[in-house]
This record gives C-alpha cells, sequence and structure tokens, in this order.
C-alpha cells in the first residue's frame, strides 16, 4: 500500500512539475532556422522568441497549450505531452502563408520639425484615437456611429456584455490579458504581432467577433485594423474596465430608495 501511494504522489508530481521545453523552429520546406519566432504558452502566459539559429526554451508542463508564430507563417498551436518533457529537443516546422500582395500607396507630408505645427499636417482619420509621444493628450476625432437595437433583447447580445460576463465567470482569462500587458518581454513580443491570434483565444472570439468588439467600445476601424496586439490587449481591458464602472454605478443607483432619489 506504501509503495502504491508513494507511486500515485510521484505520478501526480511528474505531471505538475515544469520542465523545460527545449525546441527549434524552421521553414518546413529550406528547413532554415527562423530567429525571432513567438513562442507562447497559453496556460501560464509565459512567452520566448527563439535566437539567431530558431532554438528556444521555455517552461511547460504535461496538458499546456503552446502557441508558436512567425510573421508571414501560419501558426502552431501544440499540445504538451509527456513525451515531449523527456528532455529531446523538439523541431517544429511552420509553412508559410500564401497571400496576394496589397498594392501601398506612400504619400509624403512635409514637416518642419516643431511639434505643435507638424501635428496639423499629419491626416487624421475620422474617429481615431491619435496618441503622440509629446503631447499627454488623446485626441478624439469625430464621433463613432452607435448602434441601435431592435429589440431589448438584442440589446443582451452586445459584444461588451459578453466581455463583462465572460471576465465574470472566467476570471483567469481576465489575469492573463492583464499578465500580458504587464510583463515586459510579452509586451515587446506583442508590441511587434498584428495577427490578434492571443486575444481570439483567450477571449474564444473569431476575427469578425474581436471587431465588432472594440467598435462597441467606441474604436474606430482605422484604430482596429492598423494597431498592434499590445494596443488592441490594452483597449479590451480598458473597455472592460470602463464599462465595469458604469455596470457598479448602475447597479448602486438602482439599490437607493425612491426617496432619496427624489
Amino acid at each position: 500500500m506504501c509503495l502504491l501511494f508513494s507511486w500515485g504522489i510521484f505520478s501526480q508530481n511528474d505531471t505538475t512539475r515544469k520542465t523545460i521545453l527545449k525546441g527549434q523552429i524552421i521553414h518546413s520546406e529550406t528547413k532554415h532556422a527562423l530567429s525571432a519566432a513567438h513562442v507562447l504558452n497559453l496556460n501560464t502566459v509565459q512567452g520566448t522568441i527563439t535566437n539567431e539559429n530558431g532554438f528556444f526554451e521555455l517552461l511547460a508542463i504535461v496538458n499546456d497549450t503552446i502557441l508558436v508564430s512567425y510573421l508571414g507563417y501560419s501558426s502552431i498551436k501544440l499540445k504538451i505531452t509527456n513525451d515531449l518533457l523527456k528532455g529531446n529537443e523538439l523541431e517544429i516546422a511552420l509553412y508559410e502563408k500564401s497571400e496576394e500582395t496589397r498594392e501601398i500607396i506612400i504619400k509624403s507630408t512635409n514637416l518642419i520639425g516643431v511639434l505643435e505645427i507638424d501635428i496639423k499636417q499629419v491626416p487624421k482619420d475620422n474617429f481615431t484615437r491619435i496618441r503622440i509621444n509629446g503631447l499627454p493628450q488623446t485626441y478624439e476625432v469625430g464621433r463613432p456611429t452607435k448602434k441601435n437595437y431592435s429589440s431589448p433583447i438584442a440589446a443582451l447580445f452586445q459584444p461588451v456584455d459578453f466581455l463583462y460576463n465572460l471576465f465574470g465567470n472566467k476570471p483567469k482569462q481576465l489575469k492573463k490579458l492583464q499578465k500580458l500587458k504587464k510583463e515586459d518581454d510579452l509586451r515587446k513580443m506583442l508590441s511587434g504581432k498584428f495577427d490578434r491570434e492571443v486575444m481570439m483565444e483567450y477571449l474564444g472570439m473569431d476575427s469578425q467577433e474581436l471587431s465588432e468588439l472594440l467598435t462597441d467600445c467606441n474604436y474606430s476601424e482605422y484604430f482596429i485594423k492598423k494597431a498592434s496586439d499590445l494596443q488592441l490587449i490594452e483597449a479590451v481591458l480598458d473597455c472592460y474596465e470602463n464599462y465595469k464602472a458604469l455596470k457598479k454605478g448602475k447597479i448602486e443607483r438602482d439599490k437607493i430608495p425612491e426617496k432619496n432619489q427624489n
């Protein structure tokens, strides 16, 4: 009985003990190493970037999910099993995305080097939130179009309501997004990403639903398309905090007796 009990404890510790997962990211056809590829443990919210030879090391345990991504390549999600944590180096091959090259038009703007004057020269997109180094303000240009809901039932399914309920029922998802925003290494990684994969994974949304959520949060189409993953995460978290404050204020007002309200 002691032997069986000890073996059971050993087996349990073996599945919960963090181990260094080692591997290399390569091109699927040329077999060339891919440096600066992103490797993120979706469970622990820890990430790293491959070195110049495509190698990486990342802490993981059995059943963790690893997301591997590289600009211009199809990403891979990998479920960690016991055999992957035996010390052998893992080789992950990524395939290039077959996307059409779009025409890019670059327009020049005559700047003189004076911030207060140059800011007026920069073309502004309608409904764009503009942040510029050296100026503390956030400029709001125009007003985003509000959605009109045909019935009270339709209004219940607003994307922001979904976000509020999601973080209420699954606070771990909220903490993971907050960790992405706080960790310096993760911030650097996400500031150069524009595929929205991490957010879609944590929020359980596709790209269209994520766009609708940000639109519901009064962000412009320009911002949704051009912002980095880090900027989008900050936008979603800010939207959630503002919406939570409004909800809390409404609930507190509803609790006040009518006599006090009058």
